[in-house]
Formats: C-alpha cells, structure tokens, sequence
C-alpha cells in the first residue's frame, strides 16, 4: 500500500496510464482482427485495405511501448504472408 504522498501518486498516475494503455492495446487487436476478418472472407482487395489501414497503427504501438516492436514485427509479417496467400 501507498504511504508517502510521492507514492499515492505514482499509483493514481499508474492506474490512469494503465487504462490509457489498455484501450490502445484493444485498439491494436480490434484492428489486427478486421484483417483478419477480410483474410476469412477470401476478398484479397478488403484484405490488403485492412491491412494497410492496421500497420501504421501497429507501428504507432510499437513507438510509444505498448507492444513491443518485435511482436509489432511478428504482427505485420503474419498478416502480410496471409494476404499475400489470398492470391
């Protein structure tokens, strides 16, 4: 438990960016999954669409520390090979 003032705050301010981190990281996933999506539906032009849309997210993620830049990597690659796959 927070006793000191300095450690309260660290705690409201870790809470907050907590939540803050969380909605980016659905964000990322909700984004990974309309590729997803548009790989199943077997629409190569949707598929490529959502993908190009979810990269610079990804990578924005990646930037800022939500994810780490080698699962942002992971991401991207498996993505791509699945659209690619679509031809």
């Amino acid at each position: 438990m927070a006793n000191s003032p300095q450690a309260r705050k660290r705690a409201r301010q870790g809470e907050t960016r907590r939540r803050h981190n969380a909605s980016f990281r659905s964000m990322v996933r909700t984004y990974i999954k309309k590729v997803d999506a548009a790989i199943a539906g077997g629409d190569h032009g949707a598929a490529t669409d959502a993908y190009n849309e979810a990269v610079p997210v990804i990578d924005r993620m990646a930037d800022k520390g939500i994810i780490h830049k080698n699962k942002a990597a992971r991401h991207k690659s498996r993505l791509n090979s699945a659209v690619k796959g679509l031809k």
